[in-house]
Protein backbone atom coordinates (compact mmCIF):
# COMPACT_ATOMS: atom_id res chain seq x y z
CA UNK A 1 0.00 0.00 0.00
CA UNK A 2 1.14 3.57 -0.61
CA UNK A 3 2.75 5.57 2.15
CA UNK A 4 0.22 7.45 4.24
CA UNK A 5 0.37 10.82 5.89
CA UNK A 6 0.93 11.07 9.63
CA UNK A 7 -1.94 9.38 11.53
CA UNK A 8 -5.05 11.51 11.94
CA UNK A 9 -7.61 9.18 13.51
CA UNK A 10 -6.88 8.50 17.23
CA UNK A 11 -7.75 4.85 16.65
CA UNK A 12 -4.51 4.61 14.68
CA UNK A 13 -2.33 5.39 17.67
CA UNK A 14 -4.26 6.09 20.88
CA UNK A 15 -7.46 4.12 21.38
CA UNK A 16 -8.50 0.54 20.80
CA UNK A 17 -6.84 -2.84 21.20
CA UNK A 18 -4.73 -4.43 18.49
CA UNK A 19 -6.78 -7.62 18.79
CA UNK A 20 -9.98 -5.93 17.62
CA UNK A 21 -8.22 -3.69 15.13
CA UNK A 22 -6.76 -6.72 13.38
CA UNK A 23 -10.22 -8.27 13.06
CA UNK A 24 -11.68 -5.12 11.52
CA UNK A 25 -8.66 -4.02 9.52
CA UNK A 26 -8.51 -3.58 5.76
CA UNK A 27 -6.28 -6.66 5.36
CA UNK A 28 -8.86 -8.70 7.30
CA UNK A 29 -11.61 -7.39 5.03
CA UNK A 30 -9.70 -8.44 1.92
CA UNK A 31 -8.80 -11.79 3.51
CA UNK A 32 -12.49 -12.50 4.12
CA UNK A 33 -13.44 -11.39 0.62
CA UNK A 34 -10.96 -13.92 -0.74
CA UNK A 35 -12.37 -16.57 1.58
CA UNK A 36 -15.92 -15.96 0.32
CA UNK A 37 -14.87 -15.97 -3.35
CA UNK A 38 -13.14 -19.32 -2.80
CA UNK A 39 -16.17 -20.74 -0.98
CA UNK A 40 -18.40 -19.70 -3.87
CA UNK A 41 -16.30 -21.60 -6.40
CA UNK A 42 -16.17 -24.70 -4.21
CA UNK A 43 -19.97 -24.70 -4.01
CA UNK A 44 -20.25 -24.21 -7.78
CA UNK A 45 -17.83 -27.11 -8.24
CA UNK A 46 -20.06 -29.33 -6.10
CA UNK A 47 -22.94 -28.36 -8.40
CA UNK A 48 -20.84 -29.50 -11.36
CA UNK A 49 -20.72 -25.99 -12.80
CA UNK A 50 -17.02 -25.29 -12.24
CA UNK A 51 -14.09 -27.71 -12.70
CA UNK A 52 -13.00 -29.02 -9.27
CA UNK A 53 -9.37 -28.30 -10.10
CA UNK A 54 -10.25 -24.65 -10.78
CA UNK A 55 -12.00 -24.35 -7.41
CA UNK A 56 -8.98 -25.98 -5.74
CA UNK A 57 -6.58 -23.57 -7.43
CA UNK A 58 -8.61 -20.57 -6.34
CA UNK A 59 -8.84 -21.92 -2.79
CA UNK A 60 -5.06 -22.25 -2.62
CA UNK A 61 -4.41 -18.78 -4.04
CA UNK A 62 -7.18 -16.91 -2.19
CA UNK A 63 -4.87 -15.76 0.60
CA UNK A 64 -2.91 -12.60 1.35
CA UNK A 65 0.25 -14.64 0.91
CA UNK A 66 -0.58 -14.82 -2.79
CA UNK A 67 -2.78 -11.77 -3.36
CA UNK A 68 -0.81 -8.61 -2.62
CA UNK A 69 -2.63 -5.73 -0.94
CA UNK A 70 -0.38 -3.40 -2.88
CA UNK A 71 -1.52 -4.97 -6.14
CA UNK A 72 -5.17 -4.71 -5.08
CA UNK A 73 -4.68 -1.01 -4.43
CA UNK A 74 -2.95 -0.47 -7.77
CA UNK A 75 -5.83 -2.10 -9.63
CA UNK A 76 -8.45 -0.17 -7.68
CA UNK A 77 -6.66 3.05 -8.59
CA UNK A 78 -7.13 2.13 -12.24
CA UNK A 79 -10.68 0.73 -12.27
CA UNK A 80 -12.17 2.51 -9.21
CA UNK A 81 -13.97 -0.58 -7.90
CA UNK A 82 -12.72 -2.13 -4.67
CA UNK A 83 -14.26 -5.60 -5.04
CA UNK A 84 -13.28 -6.05 -8.67
CA UNK A 85 -9.75 -5.01 -7.75
CA UNK A 86 -9.58 -8.03 -5.44
CA UNK A 87 -11.11 -10.27 -8.11
CA UNK A 88 -8.57 -9.14 -10.71
CA UNK A 89 -5.64 -9.49 -8.31
CA UNK A 90 -6.77 -13.02 -7.43
CA UNK A 91 -7.24 -13.90 -11.08
CA UNK A 92 -3.69 -12.79 -11.86
CA UNK A 93 -2.13 -15.26 -9.42
CA UNK A 94 -4.23 -18.30 -10.38
CA UNK A 95 -2.74 -20.85 -12.76
CA UNK A 96 -4.37 -21.98 -15.96
CA UNK A 97 -7.89 -20.82 -16.60
CA UNK A 98 -9.06 -21.03 -12.96
CA UNK A 99 -9.35 -17.26 -12.81
CA UNK A 100 -12.11 -17.19 -15.42
CA UNK A 101 -14.55 -18.68 -12.91
CA UNK A 102 -13.91 -16.25 -10.05
CA UNK A 103 -16.97 -14.20 -9.02
CA UNK A 104 -19.24 -16.21 -11.32
CA UNK A 105 -22.99 -15.78 -10.82
CA UNK A 106 -22.85 -13.16 -8.07
CA UNK A 107 -22.63 -9.42 -7.47
CA UNK A 108 -20.16 -7.41 -5.42
CA UNK A 109 -22.24 -7.22 -2.27
CA UNK A 110 -22.87 -10.94 -2.21
CA UNK A 111 -19.18 -11.09 -1.45
CA UNK A 112 -18.73 -7.88 0.55
CA UNK A 113 -21.69 -8.27 2.90
CA UNK A 114 -20.82 -11.90 3.53
CA UNK A 115 -17.20 -10.92 4.21
CA UNK A 116 -18.38 -8.21 6.62
CA UNK A 117 -20.46 -10.82 8.43
CA UNK A 118 -17.35 -12.96 8.88
CA UNK A 119 -15.54 -9.98 10.39
CA UNK A 120 -18.49 -9.27 12.66
CA UNK A 121 -18.55 -12.90 13.76
CA UNK A 122 -15.00 -12.63 15.06
CA UNK A 123 -15.57 -9.16 16.51
CA UNK A 124 -18.70 -10.15 18.41
CA UNK A 125 -16.90 -13.14 19.88
CA UNK A 126 -14.46 -10.63 21.38
CA UNK A 127 -17.27 -8.40 22.68
CA UNK A 128 -18.91 -11.45 24.25
CA UNK A 129 -15.62 -12.36 25.92
CA UNK A 130 -15.31 -8.76 27.17
CA UNK A 131 -18.81 -8.77 28.65
CA UNK A 132 -18.28 -12.05 30.44
CA UNK A 133 -15.00 -10.86 31.90
CA UNK A 134 -16.53 -7.60 33.12
CA UNK A 135 -19.54 -9.39 34.59
CA UNK A 136 -17.32 -11.74 36.59
CA UNK A 137 -15.20 -8.82 37.84
CA UNK A 138 -18.28 -6.90 38.94
CA UNK A 139 -19.81 -9.96 40.57
CA UNK A 140 -16.68 -10.69 42.58
CA UNK A 141 -16.50 -7.10 43.78
CA UNK A 142 -20.20 -7.21 44.64
CA UNK A 143 -19.72 -10.36 46.68
CA UNK A 144 -16.82 -8.76 48.54
CA UNK A 145 -19.01 -5.79 49.48
CA UNK A 146 -22.44 -7.43 49.75
CA UNK A 147 -22.77 -6.09 53.31
CA UNK A 148 -20.67 -2.91 53.04
CA UNK A 149 -23.10 -0.14 54.05
CA UNK A 150 -23.28 3.19 52.25
CA UNK A 151 -25.85 5.86 51.64
CA UNK A 152 -28.11 5.56 48.63
CA UNK A 153 -28.74 8.75 46.68
CA UNK A 154 -31.64 10.01 44.60
CA UNK A 155 -31.75 13.38 42.83
CA UNK A 156 -28.17 13.87 44.03
CA UNK A 157 -29.40 13.87 47.63
CA UNK A 158 -28.99 11.35 50.43
CA UNK A 159 -31.92 8.93 50.32
CA UNK A 160 -31.82 5.74 52.43
CA UNK A 161 -29.00 3.24 53.12
CA UNK A 162 -27.92 0.54 50.68
CA UNK A 163 -24.85 -1.65 50.42
CA UNK A 164 -22.06 -1.25 47.90
CA UNK A 165 -22.66 -4.85 46.91
CA UNK A 166 -26.23 -4.02 45.95
CA UNK A 167 -25.09 -1.10 43.80
CA UNK A 168 -22.52 -3.30 42.06
CA UNK A 169 -25.05 -6.09 41.56
CA UNK A 170 -27.40 -3.68 39.77
CA UNK A 171 -24.65 -2.97 37.25
CA UNK A 172 -23.85 -6.67 37.01
CA UNK A 173 -27.45 -7.55 36.18
CA UNK A 174 -27.55 -4.90 33.47
CA UNK A 175 -24.45 -6.28 31.78
CA UNK A 176 -25.94 -9.77 32.03
CA UNK A 177 -28.90 -8.50 30.02
CA UNK A 178 -26.53 -7.04 27.45
CA UNK A 179 -24.86 -10.43 27.16
CA UNK A 180 -28.25 -12.03 26.55
CA UNK A 181 -29.08 -9.38 23.95
CA UNK A 182 -25.79 -10.07 22.19
CA UNK A 183 -26.46 -13.80 22.09
CA UNK A 184 -29.91 -13.15 20.61
CA UNK A 185 -28.66 -10.55 18.13
CA UNK A 186 -25.99 -12.80 16.64
CA UNK A 187 -28.58 -14.88 14.81
CA UNK A 188 -29.98 -11.75 13.16
CA UNK A 189 -26.72 -9.91 12.54
CA UNK A 190 -24.38 -12.66 11.37
CA UNK A 191 -25.92 -13.32 7.98
CA UNK A 192 -24.67 -13.23 4.42
CA UNK A 193 -26.23 -13.47 0.99
CA UNK A 194 -25.55 -15.00 -2.41
CA UNK A 195 -28.63 -13.92 -4.34
CA UNK A 196 -27.26 -11.61 -6.99
CA UNK A 197 -27.86 -8.09 -8.21
CA UNK A 198 -31.44 -7.67 -6.97
CA UNK A 199 -31.88 -10.63 -4.65
CA UNK A 200 -33.50 -13.01 -7.16
CA UNK A 201 -30.65 -15.47 -7.69
CA UNK A 202 -31.24 -15.10 -11.42
CA UNK A 203 -27.58 -15.31 -12.47
CA UNK A 204 -26.96 -18.49 -10.50
CA UNK A 205 -30.22 -19.93 -11.84
CA UNK A 206 -29.21 -19.14 -15.42
CA UNK A 207 -25.80 -20.66 -14.75
CA UNK A 208 -27.44 -23.96 -13.87
CA UNK A 209 -27.99 -23.90 -10.10
CA UNK A 210 -31.28 -25.75 -9.70
CA UNK A 211 -32.24 -24.37 -6.28
CA UNK A 212 -30.52 -21.04 -5.61
CA UNK A 213 -32.00 -20.76 -2.10
CA UNK A 214 -30.53 -24.09 -0.99
CA UNK A 215 -27.27 -23.27 -2.76
CA UNK A 216 -27.06 -20.02 -0.83
CA UNK A 217 -27.98 -21.72 2.45
CA UNK A 218 -25.35 -24.44 2.07
CA UNK A 219 -22.60 -22.01 1.15
CA UNK A 220 -23.33 -19.71 4.09
CA UNK A 221 -23.63 -22.60 6.55
CA UNK A 222 -20.14 -23.72 5.57
CA UNK A 223 -18.94 -20.21 6.39
CA UNK A 224 -20.72 -20.36 9.75
CA UNK A 225 -23.29 -17.73 8.82
CA UNK A 226 -27.03 -17.41 8.58
CA UNK A 227 -28.85 -16.49 5.39
CA UNK A 228 -30.57 -13.22 4.54
CA UNK A 229 -34.04 -14.52 3.75
CA UNK A 230 -35.26 -11.26 2.21
CA UNK A 231 -32.39 -9.64 0.33
CA UNK A 232 -32.11 -7.07 -2.40
CA UNK A 233 -28.60 -6.43 -3.69
CA UNK A 234 -27.51 -6.19 -0.07
CA UNK A 235 -28.16 -7.67 3.34
CA UNK A 236 -30.86 -5.48 4.83
CA UNK A 237 -29.47 -2.79 7.11
CA UNK A 238 -31.95 -3.20 9.93
CA UNK A 239 -29.46 -5.85 11.00
CA UNK A 240 -26.66 -3.30 11.25
CA UNK A 241 -29.06 -0.95 13.03
CA UNK A 242 -29.56 -3.62 15.67
CA UNK A 243 -25.83 -4.23 15.97
CA UNK A 244 -24.86 -0.59 16.45
CA UNK A 245 -27.87 0.00 18.73
CA UNK A 246 -26.72 -2.84 20.95
CA UNK A 247 -23.20 -1.44 21.12
CA UNK A 248 -24.69 1.97 21.95
CA UNK A 249 -26.77 0.38 24.69
CA UNK A 250 -23.71 -1.34 26.12
CA UNK A 251 -21.70 1.88 25.93
CA UNK A 252 -24.44 3.69 27.84
CA UNK A 253 -24.20 1.25 30.74
CA UNK A 254 -20.41 1.48 30.65
CA UNK A 255 -20.61 5.27 30.85
CA UNK A 256 -23.23 5.11 33.59
CA UNK A 257 -20.92 3.00 35.74
CA UNK A 258 -17.90 5.17 34.98
CA UNK A 259 -19.84 8.34 35.79
CA UNK A 260 -21.13 6.91 39.06
CA UNK A 261 -17.64 6.00 40.22
CA UNK A 262 -16.36 9.42 39.17
CA UNK A 263 -19.16 11.07 41.11
CA UNK A 264 -18.38 9.05 44.23
CA UNK A 265 -14.70 9.98 43.87
CA UNK A 266 -15.46 13.69 44.25
CA UNK A 267 -13.41 15.21 47.06
CA UNK A 268 -16.47 15.94 49.18
CA UNK A 269 -17.74 12.35 48.83
CA UNK A 270 -14.62 10.19 48.55
CA UNK A 271 -16.26 6.75 48.77
CA UNK A 272 -14.87 5.11 45.62
CA UNK A 273 -11.81 5.96 43.62
CA UNK A 274 -9.83 4.96 40.57
CA UNK A 275 -6.43 3.60 41.49
CA UNK A 276 -3.65 6.19 41.15
CA UNK A 277 0.07 5.40 40.99
CA UNK A 278 1.39 7.84 43.59
CA UNK A 279 5.01 6.98 42.72
CA UNK A 280 4.94 8.28 39.18
CA UNK A 281 1.50 9.27 37.88
CA UNK A 282 0.83 12.97 37.27
CA UNK A 283 -2.70 14.19 37.91
CA UNK A 284 -2.33 17.78 36.75
CA UNK A 285 0.31 19.90 35.03
CA UNK A 286 -0.09 22.60 37.68
CA UNK A 287 -2.04 21.14 40.63
CA UNK A 288 0.34 18.56 42.01
CA UNK A 289 -2.17 17.25 44.55
CA UNK A 290 -4.69 16.03 41.96
CA UNK A 291 -5.64 12.34 41.57
CA UNK A 292 -7.93 12.50 38.59
CA UNK A 293 -10.04 9.50 37.41
CA UNK A 294 -8.60 9.71 33.92
CA UNK A 295 -9.43 6.17 32.80
CA UNK A 296 -13.07 6.60 33.76
CA UNK A 297 -13.17 9.99 32.05
CA UNK A 298 -11.60 8.43 28.97
CA UNK A 299 -14.28 5.74 29.00
CA UNK A 300 -17.00 8.39 29.27
CA UNK A 301 -15.82 10.26 26.18
CA UNK A 302 -15.35 7.13 24.07
CA UNK A 303 -18.78 5.79 25.04
CA UNK A 304 -20.29 8.95 23.58
CA UNK A 305 -18.43 8.36 20.33
CA UNK A 306 -19.97 4.89 20.14
CA UNK A 307 -23.46 6.35 20.40
CA UNK A 308 -22.60 9.05 17.88
CA UNK A 309 -22.53 6.31 15.22
CA UNK A 310 -26.24 5.61 15.62
CA UNK A 311 -27.38 8.41 13.31
CA UNK A 312 -25.24 7.57 10.25
CA UNK A 313 -26.00 3.88 10.75
CA UNK A 314 -29.76 4.36 10.71
CA UNK A 315 -29.63 6.83 7.83
CA UNK A 316 -27.50 4.41 5.81
CA UNK A 317 -30.24 1.79 6.07
CA UNK A 318 -32.47 3.92 3.86
CA UNK A 319 -31.61 2.83 0.32
CA UNK A 320 -32.96 3.73 -3.09
CA UNK A 321 -34.91 0.86 -4.62
CA UNK A 322 -32.89 -2.37 -4.46
CA UNK A 323 -29.86 -0.42 -3.19
CA UNK A 324 -27.54 2.52 -3.73
CA UNK A 325 -23.99 3.15 -2.57
CA UNK A 326 -24.64 5.83 0.06
CA UNK A 327 -24.16 3.30 2.86
CA UNK A 328 -20.70 2.14 1.84
CA UNK A 329 -18.59 5.12 2.88
CA UNK A 330 -20.39 5.59 6.19
CA UNK A 331 -20.17 1.91 7.14
CA UNK A 332 -16.40 1.94 6.69
CA UNK A 333 -16.40 4.26 9.71
CA UNK A 334 -19.39 3.22 11.78
CA UNK A 335 -18.88 -0.53 11.98
CA UNK A 336 -15.17 -0.76 12.82
CA UNK A 337 -15.10 2.37 14.97
CA UNK A 338 -18.11 1.28 17.00
CA UNK A 339 -16.77 -2.20 17.69
CA UNK A 340 -13.20 -1.10 18.36
CA UNK A 341 -14.35 1.52 20.87
CA UNK A 342 -16.90 -0.77 22.54
CA UNK A 343 -14.19 -3.38 23.06
CA UNK A 344 -11.84 -0.70 24.37
CA UNK A 345 -14.19 0.72 27.00
CA UNK A 346 -15.35 -2.70 28.19
CA UNK A 347 -11.77 -3.81 28.81
CA UNK A 348 -10.88 -0.52 30.49
CA UNK A 349 -13.92 -0.68 32.76
CA UNK A 350 -13.06 -4.23 33.76
CA UNK A 351 -9.63 -3.03 34.82
CA UNK A 352 -11.09 -0.10 36.74
CA UNK A 353 -13.51 -2.37 38.61
CA UNK A 354 -10.82 -4.91 39.41
CA UNK A 355 -8.63 -2.26 41.03
CA UNK A 356 -11.48 -0.15 42.42
CA UNK A 357 -10.60 1.65 45.63
CA UNK A 358 -13.24 1.54 48.39
CA UNK A 359 -13.10 3.83 51.44
CA UNK A 360 -15.34 2.08 53.98
CA UNK A 361 -14.67 4.68 56.68
CA UNK A 362 -15.77 7.50 54.38
CA UNK A 363 -18.90 5.55 53.51
CA UNK A 364 -19.77 5.24 57.19
CA UNK A 365 -19.04 8.90 57.78
CA UNK A 366 -21.32 9.91 54.92
CA UNK A 367 -23.99 7.53 56.15
CA UNK A 368 -24.23 9.56 59.37
CA UNK A 369 -23.63 12.93 57.71
CA UNK A 370 -27.26 14.07 57.77
CA UNK A 371 -27.62 13.46 61.51
CA UNK A 372 -30.29 10.81 61.17
CA UNK A 373 -32.39 12.56 58.52
CA UNK A 374 -31.95 9.64 56.11
CA UNK A 375 -33.90 7.49 58.58
CA UNK A 376 -37.11 9.47 58.19
CA UNK A 377 -38.74 6.63 56.26
CA UNK A 378 -37.85 4.13 58.99
CA UNK A 379 -39.43 6.36 61.63
CA UNK A 380 -42.55 6.75 59.52
CA UNK A 381 -42.90 2.96 59.27
CA UNK A 382 -42.59 2.64 63.05
CA UNK A 383 -45.37 5.21 63.53
CA UNK A 384 -47.60 3.23 61.18
CA UNK A 385 -46.89 0.14 63.26
CA UNK A 386 -48.06 2.13 66.28
CA UNK A 387 -51.42 2.73 64.62
CA UNK A 388 -50.95 5.95 62.66
CA UNK A 389 -52.10 6.19 59.05
CA UNK A 390 -49.37 6.36 56.46
CA UNK A 391 -50.11 9.95 55.41
CA UNK A 392 -50.45 11.13 58.98
CA UNK A 393 -47.19 9.45 59.96
CA UNK A 394 -45.44 10.97 56.96
CA UNK A 395 -46.50 14.47 57.96
CA UNK A 396 -45.33 13.97 61.54
CA UNK A 397 -41.89 12.85 60.38
CA UNK A 398 -41.68 15.54 57.70
CA UNK A 399 -42.31 18.17 60.35
CA UNK A 400 -39.59 16.72 62.59
CA UNK A 401 -37.10 16.45 59.72
CA UNK A 402 -37.64 20.02 58.55
CA UNK A 403 -37.26 21.33 62.08
CA UNK A 404 -34.07 19.34 62.65
CA UNK A 405 -32.54 20.63 59.43
CA UNK A 406 -33.42 24.24 60.19
CA UNK A 407 -31.80 24.01 63.62
CA UNK A 408 -28.88 21.79 62.55
CA UNK A 409 -30.15 19.32 65.08
CA UNK A 410 -29.88 15.54 65.15
CA UNK A 411 -33.07 13.78 64.11
CA UNK A 412 -33.05 11.89 67.42
CA UNK A 413 -33.17 15.05 69.52
CA UNK A 414 -35.79 16.67 67.33
CA UNK A 415 -37.97 13.55 67.43
CA UNK A 416 -37.77 13.22 71.23
CA UNK A 417 -39.03 16.78 71.57
CA UNK A 418 -41.94 16.15 69.22
CA UNK A 419 -45.33 15.92 70.90
CA UNK A 420 -46.24 12.72 69.07
CA UNK A 421 -42.99 10.78 68.73
CA UNK A 422 -41.61 11.78 72.13
CA UNK A 423 -44.57 10.10 73.85
CA UNK A 424 -44.30 6.86 71.86
CA UNK A 425 -40.57 6.10 71.97
CA UNK A 426 -37.78 6.33 74.49
CA UNK A 427 -34.30 7.57 73.58
CA UNK A 428 -32.76 4.10 73.35
CA UNK A 429 -35.55 2.71 71.18
CA UNK A 430 -35.57 5.76 68.96
CA UNK A 431 -31.78 5.65 68.56
CA UNK A 432 -32.13 2.07 67.36
CA UNK A 433 -34.78 3.10 64.83
CA UNK A 434 -32.64 5.95 63.52
CA UNK A 435 -29.45 3.92 63.11
CA UNK A 436 -28.71 3.60 59.35
CA UNK A 437 -26.91 0.29 59.85
CA UNK A 438 -30.23 -1.26 60.85
CA UNK A 439 -32.01 -0.19 57.66
CA UNK A 440 -30.38 -1.88 54.68
CA UNK A 441 -33.26 -4.28 54.10
CA UNK A 442 -32.47 -7.34 52.00
CA UNK A 443 -29.54 -5.68 50.22
CA UNK A 444 -27.26 -8.69 50.72
CA UNK A 445 -29.91 -11.17 49.62
CA UNK A 446 -30.73 -9.15 46.52
CA UNK A 447 -27.03 -8.97 45.72
CA UNK A 448 -26.76 -12.74 46.14
CA UNK A 449 -29.67 -13.22 43.75
CA UNK A 450 -27.73 -11.51 40.98
CA UNK A 451 -24.58 -13.45 41.84
CA UNK A 452 -26.61 -16.63 41.44
CA UNK A 453 -27.72 -15.50 37.99
CA UNK A 454 -24.11 -14.89 37.03
CA UNK A 455 -23.05 -18.34 38.16
CA UNK A 456 -25.95 -19.96 36.33
CA UNK A 457 -25.50 -17.96 33.12
CA UNK A 458 -21.72 -18.18 32.85
CA UNK A 459 -21.09 -21.49 34.58
CA UNK A 460 -18.57 -19.92 36.95
CA UNK A 461 -18.12 -19.85 40.69
CA UNK A 462 -18.12 -16.35 42.16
Amino acid sequence: MKDLFEPVCPLDFRYGRDKMKRILSHPARVRNILKVEAALLEELAEEGLVPPEAAQEVREKATLEHVSLKRVEEIEGEIRHDLMAVVKALTEVCRGDAGRYIHLGVTSYDIIDTAIALQLKDALDVIEEDLKGLIVELARKAKEHRETPMIGRTHGQHAVPITLGLKLSVWTAEFLRHLKRLEEAKARVLVGKMSGATGTGAALKALGVEDTVEFERRLLEKLGLGREEGSTQIVQRDRFNELISLMANISTTVEKVATEIRTLQRTEIGELYEVFDVKSQVGSSTMAHKRNPITLENITGLARMVRANLTPTFESSIQWNERDLANSSAERFTIPHTLILTDDILVKLKGAIGSLGVDRERMLKNLYLTKGAVMAEALMIELVKKGYGRQEAHEVVRRIAMRAQERDQHMLDAALKDGVVGKLFGREELAEILDPLHYIGDSARRCDEVLGLVEKSLGVRI
